[in-house]
C-alpha cells in the first residue's frame, strides 16, 4: 500500500458550537489528522466526541473556527468535487429516479448526456443495481437505497470518499454484504478513490475495513490514540482480528470512563 502522498490533512482544527444553555461548547480542539494515499482511516469515539463534526469539516461542509483542512496541500474553502460523502440516512432525492439521483452531481460537470449515461450504466453494474434505473427511492430496500448513495458519491470519481456511519441503518446481513462489496471494489482498485475516511460506532467494522483506526477523546476533544492494522483486508477474520478489536474496545471504554468522570 502506498502511503507516501498526503491526500487530506487537518491541522490544528478547533470547532465550538453554542449549546442549548446558550454557552459555547468546544467539540474539537486543535485536532491534527493526516490521511495518505491508499489509506482507509476510521474514526471511533463515544457520542459527542466530535466524529461527525470532524468528518463534515474534512468534507468542507463545516468551517473550523481555527485551523485548516487541505486537499493535496491546497486549503479547502468549502465543498470540493474531489471529495464525496455517503451519509447514514441515504440522503436521496425522493422525487428523482435512481438514474437521476446518481446523475445529479454529474450534471454540474456539464458532461454530455451520452457520457453521463455510459458512466451511470457502468456504476449500476458495479454496485449491482442494473435494471433499477427508473425506480424511485421508496421502491427500494434500505440496502439498495444505500447502494444508490454510494453510486452517487462515486460517480464524480472523488479522490477522497467520506463515510458517515453508512451501514448503521441497515440490517446486519445487508450491512455485511455492502461492506464486503465496497471493500472488494476498493482492494481491486475498481474505483478511482485514493483514500477513504469513515465514522462508525462499530469497532469490529472499523477493524475489518481500515488500515488505521483513530480514537477521539470526548474529554480532551482531541485524537487520543490510533491503531495501525497491517493484516491485508482479504486475510482478516474475527479470529485473527480478535486481539486488536479487544485492544481498541478497551481503549474506548477507558476514554469513556475518563470523560464521564470529568463531566
Amino acid at each position: 500500500m502506498e502511503t507516501q502522498n498526503v491526500i487530506l490533512q487537518a491541522t490544528q482544527v478547533t470547532k465550538t458550537f453554542i449549546g442549548e444553555n446558550g454557552r459555547p461548547k468546544t467539540v474539537l480542539k486543535k485536532v491534527n489528522l493526516t490521511v495518505h494515499e491508499g489509506e482507509f482511516v476510521t474514526i471511533l469515539g463515544q457520542s459527542g466526541s466530535g466524529k461527525s463534526t470532524l468528518l463534515r469539516i474534512l468534507a468542507g461542509l463545516l468551517f473550523p473556527d481555527s485551523g485548516t483542512v487541505s486537499l493535496e496541500n491546497v486549503p479547502l474553502k468549502g465543498p470540493d468535487e474531489s471529495i464525496s460523502m455517503v451519509f447514514q440516512s441515504y440522503a436521496l432525492y425522493p422525487w428523482l429516479t435512481v438514474y437521476d439521483n446518481i446523475a445529479f452531481g454529474l450534471l454540474a460537470q456539464s458532461l454530455p448526456p451520452q457520457a453521463i449515461a455510459e458512466k451511470i450504466g457502468g456504476l449500476l453494474k458495479l454496485i449491482g443495481l442494473t435494471g433499477y434505473e427508473q425506480a424511485r427511492p421508496r421502491e427500494l430496500s434500505g440496502g439498495m437505497r444505500q447502494r444508490v448513495g454510494f453510486a452517487r458519491a462515486l460517480a464524480v470519481e472523488p479522490k477522497v470518499l467520506l463515510l458517515d456511519e453508512p451501514f448503521s441503518s441497515l440490517d446486519i446481513f445487508t450491512a455485511l454484504k455492502l461492506r464486503q462489496d465496497l471493500m472488494a471494489l476498493w482492494i481491486a482498485k475498481r474505483i478511482s478513490t485514493r483514500a477513504m475516511v469513515m465514522v462508525t460506532h462499530d469497532v469490529e467494522e472499523a477493524v475489518m475495513m481500515s488500515n488505521r483506526v483513530i480514537i477521539l477523546d470526548a474529554s480532551r476533544r482531541q485524537i487520543a490514540d490510533q491503531f495501525t492494522i497491517t493484516v491485508p483486508p482479504p486475510q482478516r477474520n474475527r479470529q485473527n482480528m480478535r486481539l486488536i478489536t479487544e485492544e481498541i474496545t478497551d481503549c474506548l471504554y477507558k476514554k469513556i470512563a475518563v470523560s464521564q468522570a470529568s463531566s
